[in-house]
């Protein structure tokens, strides 16, 4: 008698901790769902401009890394290369607080669009804290950081960018949180840029960065 009724204690508690992440969770997403109508990126120069037909839905406030990878040159001399995507995590700032809504990272696209051969080496992906969907995209247009004031001021930093979706997936529940862009922008970057010390053939560095990125889709007419 006495461990059943533990047991039905244990599952009573297991079963409110699920009902309050749940609502954290519901909750969380309600407030970016909130914040994502007041999206406005800044303007941006024609070469990293999102094709019209498509709006800005989300930012997200990003710090992470690049690395690099000391290889050696034609000349016979080493150089800093960049060794992997980007990684980083993304925060929006929601009632003067900041909430974690995005992981960037490097994974197998699992759901390329039609026509598109997903490399094994993986896509840079994006994958939402709430309900993880997910968005793979490369890079189709740059610009050099400080050669744009209003979206991309900060010289000696990393590339400001126009990422094309490649790939697009539901959350194991159905999440679509990110499951329809079409489009990213990574703008207003702050470090993340080549080292400038000598290095060794092998020795690998991080850099970190910070940036804003702005997740668009399509316009429903």
């Amino acid at each position: 008698m006495s461990n059943t009724f533990t047991q039905q204690i244990m599952n009573n508690m297991r079963g409110r901790k699920m009902m309050g992440a749940a609502f954290v969770l519901a909750f969380a997403s309600t407030l970016v769902n909130h914040a994502a109508a007041q999206v406005t990126p800044p303007q941006t120069p024609d070469t990293i401009a999102v094709p019209a037909g498509n709006a800005a839905f989300l930012v997200g406030h990003a710090y992470g890394s690049q690395g690099y990878t000391c290889l050696p040159t034609a000349t016979g001399g080493t150089a800093w290369n960049p060794s992997a995507r980007p990684e980083a995590t993304l925060f929006s700032d929601i009632f003067r607080s900041q909430f974690q809504i995005i992981t960037h990272f490097q994974s197998i696209n699992e759901n390329p669009k039609p026509g598109i051969i997903a490399p094994r080496s993986g896509n840079a992906t994006w994958q939402s804290s709430f309900d993880s969907s997910r968005v793979w995209a490369v890079k189709v247009a740059g610009i050099d950081a400080g050669s744009d004031p209003t979206s991309c001021p900060n010289g000696g930093s990393i590339q400001c960018l126009k990422l094309q979706s490649v790939g697009n997936k539901k959350g194991p529940t159905g999440g679509n949180l990110l499951a329809n862009t079409t489009f990213i922008q990574r703008l207003n970057t702050a470090g993340g840029a080549v080292p400038t010390s000598a290095c060794t053939v092998g020795q690998t560095e991080l850099v970190p960065y910070t940036a804003d990125y702005y997740f668009f889709h399509a316009v429903k007419e």
